[in-house]
């Protein structure tokens, strides 16, 4: 039986947040969802996580943040951004403080499962 991948959802959109959890959960991940940057930080201080599948924008302590954060302090979590803000400049600034992988909403629940699967499998 293969490894359970703990991930950590963080977005302030809370019907997306709901959707994700929902359809990864599906998927046979375990998934936490919180709602903004910090309280992901206060998660991955309590908790052990696999992944992490940030937002950019979110109150108190956005995505890039919290991957400076993650690559700091719990370098082994994967990371992947999940955004709304389609912007060259910051998916480059993501790539290079660590994130192994970046996608824009809307998404493709299949292409983001793929895109789960092959940044664990690395």
């Amino acid at each position: 039986m293969a490894k359970e991948i703990r991930v950590l959802y963080a977005d302030d959109e809370e019907s997306l947040r709901v959707l994700v959890k929902s359809h990864l959960e599906s998927e046979g991940f375990t998934v936490d969802a919180v709602d903004d940057g910090d309280t992901a930080v206060k998660a991955l201080k309590n908790k052990a996580y696999d992944l992490a599948l940030l937002d950019i924008r979110m109150p108190r302590m956005n995505g890039v943040e919290v991957l400076r954060y993650i690559r700091k302090n719990t370098p082994l979590v994967r990371v992947i951004i999940l955004t709304a803000v389609d912007d060259l400049a910051i998916a480059i600034e993501a790539v290079k403080n660590g994130a192994n992988d970046y996608l824009t909403k809307p998404y493709d629940p299949e292409n983001l499962v793929r895109s789960i699967r092959r940044v664990m499998a690395k």
